[in-house]
């Protein structure tokens, strides 16, 4: 399928994969990279263009988090979740606070971060004078360094202890955003640690009305981020076949049992070759056909059902299953297309398994499977949450 807004993209695409390798083993963040992409206009790519937008459709915004997976799946991550996080401000609030965001957001070149993470819940609000008051901490804020908006939640101090989420300016007074993500995988993704003092919320600020998980298409948020990281999983799989690929082209040589003349002549290769087709061409269809059914339920928008909406959840728990253990599968043996000398440390092809061993664990895929099965045995559709 041609998408003719990702042509912006392709030429960072060889620029990003160029500085792959060592932005990997330096971690921290990508600042030149992340200008690029401001630079480009891609960060307008699912805001509408009567808004200033590029206009993209959702499965287009997908594909582009995919294509940038492929060679790098860190940014891949900061860029899935901003559009992520521009969504999140349509479902959770009402047009006459996300209108004025989205255009400052194409105009500016805005930059979104997230610290909204419901499972930490240790940051609180309470209510002070004509305004709200934040104090807390909270985990896992992804691309909250360097961005220009923050989407941020905490519960409310109150006996029922509501969730709350609102969109602020990262730089406002009383957020400190550490620089302290140093795990073995998405190394560049900044998802370290913030904490709040004091820190002042409007009440305009709040994504109140229809507000989180509210409504059948509000509960679409779960859904893309569930959808984003099957794609980011879907292009490291991409991503380690090609590299795989070039390496026992080139590199590879055949085992001195082998009678064939080179590597990729071998029938044992071959083999592994033929399995990682299958696995790659199989997920591919899963996650496409996902990344078209969470676009079609978009445009119904209040209309949405929650059969309709639980279908797709069906559907892109599927995708994400098969691109998590087909993805983990070929990060793992495209050293037994390379060889030994495949593990050389200034190539990190070890990368591609570590970035999926890292983020498939943003929610147990055990857990995943039980939603599956109990839709496959009882026909259950799985009760909306923040991960399902």
């Amino acid at each position: 399928m041609t998408y003719p807004a990702l042509e912006i993209l392709t030429p960072l695409l060889s620029t990003f994969a160029a500085t792959a390798v060592e932005r990997d083993r330096r971690g921290g963040t990508p600042k030149v990279e992340r200008d690029a992409l401001r630079q480009s206009g891609l960060l307008a790519l699912s805001i509408p263009s009567e808004l200033g937008g590029l206009g993209a459709p959702w499965n287009e915004t997908l594909e582009a988090v995919r294509q940038l997976a492929r060679v790098d799946s860190s940014l891949a991550h900061v860029f899935g979740f901003h559009h992520l996080l521009l969504a999140t401000a349509q479902l959770f609030g009402q047009p006459e606070q996300w209108r004025p965001w989205l255009e400052r957001t194409a105009r500016e070149a805005l930059f979104w971060g997230n610290a909204l993470n419901p499972l930490d819940r240790r940051t609180l609000a309470r209510r002070q004078g004509d305004a709200w008051q934040v104090d807390g901490q909270k985990s896992f804020c992804s691309g909250a360094l360097d961005s220009d908006l923050l989407l941020l939640s905490a519960l409310e101090h109150d006996d029922q202890g509501r969730l709350l989420i609102a969109v602020v300016p990262t730089g406002r007074a009383g957020i400190h955003l550490f620089d302290d993500w140093d795990n073995n995988g998405q190394r560049q993704t900044d998802s370290g640690s913030a904490r709040f003092d004091a820190v002042r919320i409007e009440d305009q600020e709040w994504l109140r009305e229809p507000g989180p998980l509210s409504t059948p298409f509000a509960c679409l948020r779960p859904l893309l981020a569930q959808l984003i990281f099957a794609n980011i999983f879907l292009g490291l799989g991409e991503g380690a076949f090609a590299e795989a690929q070039r390496y026992t082209r080139n590199q590879a040589r055949p085992w001195f049992k082998s009678a064939a003349a080179s590597a990729s002549e071998d029938p044992y290769v071959l083999r592994h070759y033929g399995e990682f087709w299958v696995a790659l061409e199989s997920t591919r269809l899963l996650v496409e056909r996902a990344n078209l059914g969470f676009e079609q339920a978009w445009r119904q928008g209040t209309a949405l059902t929650a059969e309709t909406r639980g279908d797709l959840a069906i559907a892109i728990a599927t995708a994400k299953v098969a691109a998590s253990r087909h993805g983990l599968d070929l990060a793992s043996r495209l050293f037994e297309v390379g060889g030994a000398r495949a593990t050389a440390g200034a190539l990190r092809l070890d990368r591609y398994w570590r970035n999926l061993r890292t983020q498939t664990l943003h929610d147990p895929l055990d857990y995943k499977l039980h939603e599956l099965g109990d839709w496959a045995l009882n026909e259950r559709l799985p009760t909306p949450s923040f991960y399902s």
